[in-house]
This record gives C-alpha cells, structure tokens and sequence, in this order.
C-alpha cells in the first residue's frame, strides 16, 4: 500500500527547466500545476529571464529590496530560486487552498546531484523568444548580494 502511494506521487511530480524560460509566465504555469495538485520541481533558476532594459529591471528589483525596515520589513529575496519562489507565491490564492498547494514547489538555482537522472520538461509557451532585451535572474541575484 505504501509502494503504490510513492509510485503515485512519483507521477504527479512534474520537474521543469528554467533555463532561457520567461520568468513570469514560466511561474504562472508553475502555479497551475501546483493548483491541480501536482509536486513541482524547478531547475536552473539563475538562468530564467525578465524582459525589459537591465537597467530598469535591477533598478526595481534594489528598490523592492530596499523597502521598509530591515529588522520588520517588508523582506525581499536576494537569490534567485527565493526570487522565482516568491513571484509562484504572488500567483497562488492567498486562501488554505493556495498554502497547501505553495508546500509542494520546490526552487533550485541549477540541478542538485539527486535530480540529474531525472528527466527535466521545458515550458513551450514560456520559451524566450524575445526580441527586445532582457536580464536572467543570476545577473540580477548578483547584484543584489546574493552569493
């Protein structure tokens, strides 16, 4: 009996590659995935992108860490896994429904040693296929002081 619920769990779990993926629409779909029950797993983080002129974009991204107080917040991320985590959170309902479905993502910044065996999907309608700039989450992780 416990055999088949890991082998039914196995199945629901979904591992994506981020790598060259929208960041945004990457993590809406991630979103939908969660909702209908599924465990996500997402890879290579640092490597998702976010349109727009680099210099706006990390110009945002230090003004929403520097917000607030640093001892009460409001906290922002400076990784890039915690950065892509939280953008799936703002796209979750804010009801238990959307706190349970949250606890079964998972966010890497590359491929863990466990997880190179397994075979990762890339999110078609999440593929870069920009024609306007743009800037990946390790370059804006960097700048934030992430290590």
């Amino acid at each position: 009996m416990a055999q088949a619920k890991a082998v039914q769990s196995e199945e629901k779990a979904k591992y994506i590659d981020a790598s060259n993926c929208i960041a945004g629409r990457l993590c809406s779909h991630v979103a939908k995935m969660l909702l209908k029950g599924n465990k996500v797993y997402v890879f290579n983080a640092a490597e998702a992108v976010i349109s727009g002129n680099p210099n706006f974009v990390q110009k945002d991204f230090l003004h929403e860490r520097r917000k607030g107080d640093p001892y009460h917040g409001p906290f922002f991320p400076r990784e890039s896994d915690r950065i892509l985590k939280r953008m799936v959170r703002g796209m979750l309902p804010k009801k238990p429904r959307g706190v349970e479905a949250f606890k079964n993502l998972k966010v890497f910044k590359s491929v863990p040693s466990e997880y190179k065996e397994k075979k990762l999907e890339t999110v078609e309608s999440a593929a870069n296929k920009l024609k306007c700039k743009y800037v990946k989450l390790g370059d804006i992780a960097s700048l934030l002081g992430a290590k």
